[in-house]
């Protein structure tokens, strides 16, 4: 994984580069998760990691997908990534674009995952707190996850807060057992 990530991290970076000087970050950002869904499909896997077609073939497939989403910048993105064996990378590379696009608006991505369906207020107050302790705007994303039986947890970059029943007990197994 160590290796894809720095063989996507450039071009990435040069997208993410590219999308703060034409002032299209967003769009890029929409653009790139939509390639990421196609290349992560396991039938689009299959032929992108088939050397028997040409990459010319590959493209057109991919821009007839995308519509008018394929601006010709991202076309020429595209055919790069294509003559050069990388489009398998798309989804890590739309990763890394995100983490790009995270610092330089000073936001982080955060989920909130409970055991039962969280009030506005609630989900107001965790950003608050998040927010003031990271130092940065937070996107929460919340998720409904019943295996917890009470609780949260709360994911924000290497950040992880575990307040689960189902953690504590684990924890609490973990620290009878030694």
């Amino acid at each position: 994984m160590a290796e894809l990530t720095t063989i996507a991290r450039p071009y990435a970076q040069a997208v993410f580069k590219l999308a703060k000087e034409q002032g299209s970050i967003p769009r890029w950002s929409e653009l790139l998760k939509f390639l990421a869904s196609v290349a992560s499909d396991a039938n689009m896997k299959r032929l992108l990691q088939n050397p028997k077609i040409e990459s010319a073939r590959l493209v057109g497939l991919i821009l007839d997908l995308c519509g008018d989403k394929a601006t010709p910048v991202a076309a020429n993105f595209v055919k790069l990534l294509a003559e050069n064996k990388r489009l398998t990378l798309v989804p890590e590379i739309s990763v890394l674009y995100e983490q790009c696009r995270s610092e330089a608006e000073s936001t982080v991505q955060a989920q909130m995952i409970s055991a039962f369906p969280v009030t506005d207020a609630q989900r107001q107050s965790v950003i608050a707190g998040l927010e003031k302790r990271l130092a940065r705007k937070v996107a929460l994303e919340c998720i409904t996850d019943a295996s917890l039986m009470g609780g949260v947890v709360i994911r924000a970059g290497d950040l992880v807060i575990d307040g689960s029943v189902k953690g504590k007990l684990t924890r609490m197994v973990n620290a009878l057992n030694h």
